[in-house]
C-alpha cells in the first residue's frame, strides 16, 4: 500500500510539470545554437579582419626608402644633395654613425620609452590614450610608438580616428616583422616631417642649424624632437615662438623623467631658436653634376674629393676671378699622385654667376695649353739621350720652312743650358728639340699616357703643338704632369669611388727622364714672394691671351690652374706666370699639408755639370748643323737590331753576361746610353761590350761627336 502510494506520487509529479521529460535537451540545443552563432560570428569577424588586412596590400617600403640623391666626399661628408622629384628634401640617415646620441636619448624618452622592447605597439601607452579619450571626450595623446608613427608617415592620413589608429597598429606589427629596430629608427628619422619640404632629421638640421646632426647641443636636440609633432605650426622660418615653446616643453618633461638636469634644461631654454632657413650645401657642384649624370639609381654617391680642401679652394677661385676682372673664370683641380684620385675640382669661379658662365666646367673644357707641353718635349729628348739638363743649346732665330718660332718677349738669349731654356720657357729651343723628337711621336706618347689631344680637323701633329697649337683639358694636363712625380707613369684619374679599381698605370717617360724634368721644373723661378725650390711647376699662355695656365707638383699632389674667359675671348695681359701661378702657389698653401719632396733620382741617373758630361752631350746641335769632315757615313747601330730579343745567360756570373754593341758610321768619340744612363764610349773598332740591363725592354742610344744619334729598343730575356 505504501509502495503504491509512492509510485502514484511520482507519477503525479510528472503530470504537474515540475519535472517534465526533454526540458534539459531543449535548453542544451539553444546553448549550442548560441555558441555556434557566436563562433561563426567570431570566425566571420576574423575572416573579415584578415580580408581587410589583406586589402591593405604590401607595405610601401620601396616608396618610403626613396631619398634625395646625396653626393659625399671620400670621408663621408656631404658635398651636395639633390631634391626629390616633388621638391622634397629627404636625406638618408644612419642613426648609429651620423646622429648625436643626446638627440636619440631625448627622442626615445619623449616618444617611445619601450622602443627596443615592444613589437610595434605599446599596450600601456594605448591604454593611457584610451582612458584619456574616455574621460575627456577627445584624443589627448595617440599612444603611438615610433613604429606606429612610421606607419603613419608611410601612409599619411588627414584626420585622426580609431580606424586610422587600427590601421597604424596593423602596419606597425608588419613593419616590426620585416625590419630590424635599427632599420625602423633610420627610416623614421628620414621621414619625420619638419615643415615645408623638409623631411628627416638631417634635412632639418642642415636647413635650420646649418650642420649635420652628428653633434648637437641639448637645446638643438630638444628642438629637433619637438618640431615633428606639429611641423607646420612650428616652422622655425615662420613660427619661431611656437617652436621655442615646444622645445621648452620637451625639456620640462625630460627634467620630470630625470633624463636632463634642471640646470642643463635652464641653460638650454636660454638659447634662442634659429629664425631663418639656410640653403642646402653645394660643394663641388660640377663634380656632383657629373657624378649624378653617370651614376644612375644610387641614392648615395661617394666621390674621391676632400670636402675640406674643396671648401678652401672654391673661395680662392672666386676671389681671384673677381680681382682679375669681369667675365673671368678660374678652374682648379688637385690630384693625388700615387692613386690618381681627384681631391678637389673647382670648375668655375662661381657656379651661379651667369656672367662668368659659372655652370661650365673649365677643368674639362678643351683649350690651348700654351707652353705647358714643353716639359714633355724635353722629357722625350732626355729619354732619347741626345741632350742632358746641363747640355748647352742655342736660343737664336731659326726657321722651319715657313715657320719661324719666336720667344714671348721677342728677344733671344743666345747659348743657354737646356734646363734654363725650359725654366725660362724659351720657344726656339723647345721647337728645335721637338723637331728632333718628332711631333707625331710626342702626340702619340701623350695620348698613350692619357692625354686626349684635340687637333684641328684633318690636321696632323706639327711643330706648333709645342707652343699650344693643340687642344687639351686641364684635367688631362694634370694627369700627364703626375707622370713626372710618379717617375714616368700616369694613372687614369678617378673621381667616383668604386669597390674595385681596375685602373692600370700608363707609360709616359723613362724614370730617369721623368726625374730630370721634375728636377728642372723644381728650379723654375717662383712668383713674387714665393719660396724657391719647393714646387716644381710650369706656366703657359695661349695665343692671343685667351688662356693662362699653371701646373705644379710636389711628391704628394699635382695641382692645375686655368684662368681665362669661358667664351674664348682674349684678355689683354692675361699671362700664366702673372695670373695663374700665384693661384697655384696659394692653392698649395691652402691644402694645409707640408710639401713633400720629389722622389730621389733613379739608379743610373747621370748627375753632372756640363764640364763632366760626355762630349756629345756637352752641346746640342740640330741635325742640319752637324759639322762633318766629309765622307762619313750616317751613324747606325748594327747590333743589336731594333725590336730584337736578346737572350742573356746569367748562370755563369755577371762577367759572362755581356752584350756586344756594334755601330757603323758616325764621328768618334761616341757615347753609348742605356735607358738614358751613360755606359761609356765606343772604342776605335766602333764596338763595346756592355752589361745588359735586367729583363724587359731597354732603350739603347749611341751619340757621336757631332750630336748625331741612333736608337734601338730591344727586349732582354
Amino acid at each position: 500500500m505504501s509502495r503504491a502510494s509512492t509510485v502514484c506520487g511520482a507519477a503525479s509529479e510528472n503530470v504537474d510539470g515540475r519535472d517534465k521529460p526533454g526540458h534539459d535537451g531543449r535548453r542544451g540545443r539553444r546553448a549550442l545554437r548560441f555558441v555556434s552563432v557566436a563562433a561563426f560570428t567570431f570566425i566571420l569577424a576574423i575572416a573579415a579582419f584578415v580580408a581587410w588586412v589583406y586589402s591593405l596590400g604590401p607595405l610601401p617600403l620601396d616608396e618610403a626608402r626613396v631619398v634625395s640623391t646625396t653626393i659625399i666626399d671620400r670621408n663621408g661628408k656631404l658635398l651636395r644633395a639633390y631634391a626629390m622629384a616633388d621638391g622634397r628634401w629627404r636625406l638618408p640617415v644612419d642613426a648609429k654613425a651620423n646622429i648625436d646620441p643626446t638627440y636619440l636619448k631625448l627622442l626615445l624618452a619623449y616618444e617611445d620609452q619601450h622602443f627596443y622592447s615592444h613589437d610595434g605597439i605599446d599596450p600601456l601607452a594605448l591604454g593611457r590614450a584610451a582612458l584619456q579619450l574616455t574621460t575627456r571626450g577627445h584624443i589627448v595623446s595617440g599612444g603611438s610608438t615610433i613604429t606606429m608613427q612610421l606607419a603613419r608617415l608611410m601612409e599619411p592620413r588627414q584626420q585622426r580616428s580609431l580606424y586610422a589608429k587600427l590601421r597604424q597598429i596593423v602596419r606597425a606589427i608588419e613593419i616590426e616583422r620585416k625590419l630590424s629596430k635599427e632599420q625602423i629608427l633610420n627610416l623614421y628619422l628620414a621621414l619625420a616631417p619638419y615643415g615645408g619640404n623638409l623631411e628627416g632629421i638631417r634635412a632639418a638640421s642642415i636647413a635650420y642649424l646649418g650642420k649635420e646632426p652628428k653633434r648637437l647641443s641639448l637645446a638643438e636636440a630638444a628642438l629637433l624632437v619637438a618640431l615633428p609633432q606639429s611641423p607646420e605650426t612650428r616652422r622655425l622660418d615662420r613660427y619661431p615662438d611656437a617652436a621655442r615653446k615646444a622645445r621648452d616643453r620637451v625639456l620640462d618633461r625630460m627634467v620630470e623623467e630625470h633624463q636632463v638636469s634642471l640646470e642643463d634644461a635652464r641653460q638650454a631654454k636660454a638659447v634662442p631658436v634659429p629664425k631663418l632657413r639656410k640653403p642646402m650645401p653645394i660643394l663641388a657642384p660640377h663634380a656632383s653634376d657629373s657624378a649624378l649624370s653617370t651614376v644612375k639609381d644610387t641614392p648615395v654617391i661617394k666621390l674621391t674629393l676632400d670636402a675640406n680642401l674643396q671648401k678652401v679652394l672654391e673661395p680662392l677661385a672666386r676671389d681671384r676671378a673677381i680681382a682679375l676682372g669681369p667675365n673671368i673664370s678660374v678652374g682648379i683641380i688637385v690630384v693625388d699622385n700615387e692613386s690618381g684620385d681627384v681631391l678637389a675640382r673647382v670648375g668655375s669661379a662661381d657656379y651661379f654667376d651667369e656672367h662668368r658662365a659659372g655652370q661650365v666646367d673649365m677643368t674639362r673644357a678643351i683649350r690651348s695649353p700654351g707652353s705647358t707641353l714643353k716639359p714633355f718635349i724635353y722629357g722625350l729628348a732626355f729619354e732619347d739621350g741626345f741632350v742632358h739638363p746641363e747640355s748647352l743649346i742655342d736660343d737664336r732665330p731659326v726657321r722651319f720652312g715657313s715657320y719661324a718660332p719666336e720667344n714671348f718677349d721677342m728677344t733671344f738669349q743666345g747659348t743657354v743650358p737646356v734646363k734654363k731654356a725650359l725654366q725660362m720657357s724659351l720657344n726656339v729651343p723647345a721647337i728645335v728639340l721637338l723637331d728632333r723628337v718628332g711631333a707625331s711621336r710626342l702626340a702619340s706618347r701623350l695620348r698613350q699616357a692619357g692625354g686626349n689631344l684635340v687637333l684641328p680637323k684633318d690636321e696632323a701633329p706639327g711643330l706648333a703643338m709645342g707652343l699650344g697649337g693643340v687642344g687639351v683639358s686641364l684635367q688631362d694636363l694634370v694627369q700627364l704632369y703626375t707622370g713626372f712625380a710618379r717617375l714616368g707613369s700616369t694613372k687614369p684619374l678617378r673621381e667616383v669611388m668604386a669597390d674595385k679599381d681596375a685602373r692600370e698605370p700608363l707609360r709616359l717617360l723613362d724614370p730617369v727622364a721623368a726625374w730630370q724634368v721634375g728636377s728642372v721644373l723644381l728650379g723654375t723661378p717662383p712668383p713674387e714672394n714665393a719660396a724657391h725650390n719647393r714646387i716644381a711647376f710650369k706656366t703657359g699662355t695661349s695665343y692671343g691671351y685667351r688662356d693662362a695656365w699653371s701646373v705644379g707638383f710636389d711628391g704628394r699632389i699635382t695641382i692645375g690652374v686655368w684662368v681665362g674667359r669661358p667664351d674664348g675671348a682674349p684678355v689683354p695681359g692675361l699671362i700664366g706666370r702673372v695670373a695663374a701661378a700665384p693661384i697655384l702657389f696659394d692653392a698649395f698653401a691652402r691644402t694645409g699639408k707640408t710639401l713633400v719632396p720629389l722622389p730621389k733620382p733613379p739608379k743610373g741617373t747621370l748627375v753632372a755639370s756640363n764640364a763632366k758630361l760626355p762630349l756629345p752631350l756637352k752641346r746640342f746641335r740640330p741635325v742640319g748643323e752637324l759639322v762633318r769632315t766629309g765622307g762619313e757615313q750616317v751613324l747606325h747601330i748594327q747590333f743589336p737590331l731594333n725590336g730584337s730579343r736578346i737572350d742573356v745567360d746569367r748562370s755563369s756570373g755577371s762577367e759572362a753576361a755581356v752584350m756586344p754593341v756594334k755601330v757603323a758610321g758616325g764621328v768618334l768619340p761616341m757615347t753609348i746610353l742605356v735607358n738614358g744612363t751613360s755606359l761609356g764610349e765606343i772604342d776605335g773598332r766602333r764596338q763595346r761590350l756592355i752589361d745588359p740591363p735586367g729583363p724587359g725592354f731597354a732603350r739603347l742610344t749611341v751619340i757621336d761627336a757631332t750630336g748625331a744619334a741612333d736608337t734601338v729598343v730591344i727586349r732582354i730575356q
